[in-house]
């Protein structure tokens, strides 16, 4: 055997050897830790464990890229909106972040075909901004793991009166929901869900598409009640984060 030989059969043994880490990392990895691993991209991704972890710790402003009336119907918790034509969508960056552009910011649209995030993330990236990650599996693949997304007054307002197939479920106790309730909606309080009471939801088992919008007496109470949803087969579920009071009185004076 030439020398020639022993080397090549130690590169081939190394090569082999970094094929089957490559493998063994690959298989280690779990779909929250997953990217879409874009080329050519200006910036960078982050998975869903890191937007998850970025959303406990406040590490980053969260954009979400899409329109405001796509925000409003649901949206990533603490997120914001640049609330503003894509011309300007720069300029509203740099206000958001006080003209700091080392700020980090996270940016999201509608999953891995949308270009948005992409697209404003190169902008900013060309306009001096030096921390700009995108989450670029977006809000779909966000739901579909499990993530709890907000809806807002205005998104309500406009379901409520034209989405006849939504279901609004109630989380306060069963004796305010007695005393008042929104028409058409159902009664799960959150205080009796460690009794199972979410088995005794109806909900729409036809569908798993259908949206479920959660509300209770505050932020807190609704999102106990989105939490126990997380491992449930629903993905289009989302949670008001104000009061019921607000809400009430937004969809009363919408009549």
């Amino acid at each position: 055997m030439t020398f020639h030989h022993v080397i090549s059969l130690s590169a081939a043994g190394l090569l082999g050897l970094a094929l089957s880490s490559a493998g063994t990392l690959a298989q280690e990895l779990s779909i929250y830790q997953a990217t879409l691993v874009e080329s050519n991209s200006k910036t960078a991704e982050v998975s869903t464990e890191q937007m998850r972890r970025i959303m406990a710790d406040g590490s980053a402003i969260i954009l979400d890229t899409r329109t405001h009336a796509e925000f409003v119907a649901g949206h990533i918790p603490g997120a914001r909106d640049l609330d503003a034509p894509p011309s300007s969508h720069v300029a509203a960056a740099e206000r958001l972040v006080g003209g700091d552009k080392s700020k980090a910011l996270v940016l999201y649209c509608n999953g891995p075909f949308c270009q948005a995030s992409r697209r404003l993330g190169d902008q900013l990236a060309a306009a001096g901004f030096t921390n700009v990650r995108r989450y670029q599996l977006g809000i779909p693949i966000w739901r579909a793991l499990g993530g709890p997304t907000v809806i807002e007054i205005d998104g309500i307002r406009r379901i409520f009166k034209l989405d006849r197939t939504a279901v609004f479920f109630d989380a306060r106790s069963a004796d305010q929901f007695a005393k008042e309730s929104l028409p058409g909606t159902h009664s799960v309080p959150a205080d009796q869900l460690a009794l199972g009471g979410l088995k005794k939801a109806p909900l729409p088992e036809d569908d798993f598409n259908r949206r479920i919008i959660l509300f209770g007496q505050d932020a807190a109470q609704a999102r106990q009640l989105a939490d126990a949803l997380r491992e449930r087969p629903w993905h289009n579920v989302a949670y008001f984060p104000g009061t019921f009071e607000a809400l009430a009185a937004a969809l009363k004076s919408s009549d």
